[in-house]
């Protein structure tokens, strides 16, 4: 069996992960405002960095918002399109350790939420907070929208200098609640905050918003573990956020997997027969 590809084109991204067998070769990421521009350049340069002729390839799996554009085969090859949750899902799954009951949290561009049970998944919803937010926010507060500049400037900034922490409010924990636990974001914000404060409190807000809806949704649904795939988990501020979180709710367990941006791609490759449509 050939090489089977997936291709997550999503709204500021492309992403590829492919296997050989079981072997999971090096995956490649772009950035490009056309989908179509950056399917066919991700692709290339996946090709170049692993050393592939196209010949090599036996099928190209799509997902992500931008392959609604996809309408021919990629290169001629079987070419097939996979729900992005089912993708999320499987993703998930590859990274979940042979967990049974699981959440993926998927953080793009926005956040969804997909519960995986006995390798079935199901969509629990989403919230239009993510990527898209911090750079959004970024435009308007920081001058820049440049991901690799915010989060330099995130972690030369402090987030105690823009948040409202229960420690601000009472000498002594709450209930449940920590001292450092987060009582308003941006709630200690100032006109003098630093640019490096204002951007740790904007990817702290927003990551912090993703993990903890995500508990909130697992509470009625008797989940405890969660996987987070997308690029938001190269922040260094993702860690301190699930341990912070971990504070208010001990038995909950954040598995933040090396390569989990790739986690939607790789979902796409590994996504079972019953879940493609042919282009």
């Amino acid at each position: 069996m050939g090489i089977v590809v997936g291709i997550d084109i999503g709204g500021s991204t492309t992403k590829i992960a492919g296997f050989d067998g079981n072997k999971m070769l090096v995956p490649v990421q772009i950035s490009a405002s056309n989908a179509i521009a950056s399917l066919f350049g991700a692709f290339g340069k996946f090709l170049y960095d692993n050393s592939l002729e196209l010949s090599m390839i036996e099928q190209v799996n799509l997902t992500g918002v931008g392959s609604s554009n996809v309408t021919q085969k990629i290169y001629g090859l079987p070419t097939y399109k996979v729900d992005e949750f089912s993708a999320n899902g499987v993703g998930g799954g590859y990274f979940a350790g042979g967990k049974n009951d699981f959440m993926v949290v998927s953080m793009g561009t926005g956040t969804s939420y997909v519960r995986v049970q006995n390798n079935v998944p199901t969509h629990l919803g989403g919230i239009g907070i993510g990527g898209g937010t911090i750079t959004g926010l970024s435009k308007l507060m920081l001058n820049t929208d440049d991901a690799d500049k915010i989060q330099e400037m995130a972690v030369d900034g402090k987030v105690g200098n823009i948040d409202l922490r229960i420690g601000d409010i009472s000498n002594k924990p709450l209930p449940g609640l920590d001292l450092e636990i987060t009582a308003s974001n941006f709630g200690k914000a100032s006109s003098r905050a630093s640019c490096e404060d204002k951007a740790a409190g904007i990817v702290h807000m927003v990551i912090e918003t993703i993990c903890q809806t995500a508990v909130l949704i697992a509470n009625g649904n008797n989940i405890k573990d969660f996987v987070l795939i997308g690029n938001l988990i190269n922040f260094p501020e993702c860690w301190r956020v699930c341990d912070m979180i971990k504070l208010m709710y001990p038995d909950v367990n954040f598995i933040i997997p090396e390569d989990g941006e790739y986690g939607t791609a790789i979902g796409t490759a590994l996504a079972a027969r019953c879940c493609l449509k042919p282009v």
